[in-house]
């Protein structure tokens, strides 16, 4: 596979109250097969973001965890086991390990933007497992610079992210201008999001909110005019359990 690129145009598209929230979806369990559908342990990502302050009402989860990541703005967040609004800013990310059933709400405040993404931890396992939940600020986070980039790290050495989904590392690269080269690992799978700036992969252009999907390589070259912030989660290319879409096919 190497290199697969999702341009935003080809992404799924959704909306909340009347189109008060709006989102593109890179991974979707969908009808579509021509859409990108759930791989790996990552079964759903979504960019939300809010025209005005306007809530996803109280819903319920089971099984999955799901991670909000505050890119930009302010939200608030309630769920049936805090039983209270809990406010997180931008930079902070909220994890809920939904078990055996939670229930939350979403208000997101005006000009607001989230990554929501769901993670199959082995639902096998964790339908009987209570639901647990856990806020990280923002300064909670380590952070590297190294060649020409830094490195974010809200998953993986050092971070103190707390996950039943094993072979997960999540990071936020922001590159400056210039060429540069990133290390991956060839035995994961890496899903990478655009979220602002210009950068060229290999010999492709990237737009904001583009979405790139890499294995079978150690390196990958960037280059950017002005510079560029990449999300990557990198997850395993073989799953060791049933996932919850393996299951359904």
């Amino acid at each position: 596979m190497a290199i697969r690129i999702y341009p935003v145009d080809q992404q799924i598209k959704g909306s909340f109250n009347g189109g008060e929230i709006v989102e593109n979806k890179p991974i979707q369990m969908s009808p579509d097969k021509n859409k990108l559908q759930p791989y790996s342990n990552i079964f759903y990502w979504a960019h939300a973001s809010a025209k005005v302050i306007s809530t996803i009402g109280l819903h319920p989860h089971q099984g999955f965890e799901i991670m909000s990541f505050v890119l930009k703005g302010n939200i608030e967040h309630y769920d049936t086991k805090n039983k209270q609004w809990i406010p997180l800013k931008a930079g902070d990310v909220q994890i809920i390990r939904a078990g055996s059933g939670i229930s939350h709400a979403e208000k997101i405040m005006e000009d607001s933007h989230i990554f929501q993404i769901w993670l199959d931890p082995d639902i096998s396992k964790s339908f009987y497992q209570p639901a647990t939940y856990n806020d990280y600020s923002a300064d909670m986070f380590p952070v590297i610079i190294k060649n020409g980039f830094t490195i974010k790290i809200f998953k993986g050495e050092g971070a103190p992210m707390e996950m039943q989904t094993p072979g997960i590392s999540i990071q936020e690269i922001t590159f400056k201008s210039g060429e540069h080269q990133l290390d991956i690992d060839t035995d994961s799978m890496h899903s990478m999001y655009l979220m602002e700036g210009d950068l060229n992969l290999e010999n492709s252009k990237l737009n904001p909110d583009d979405f790139i999907v890499v294995d079978d390589l150690n390196t990958l070259n960037f280059s950017s005019e002005t510079g560029g912030k990449l999300f990557v989660i990198s997850s395993p290319i073989t799953v060791s359990y049933q996932t919850y879409v393996a299951s359904r096919s």
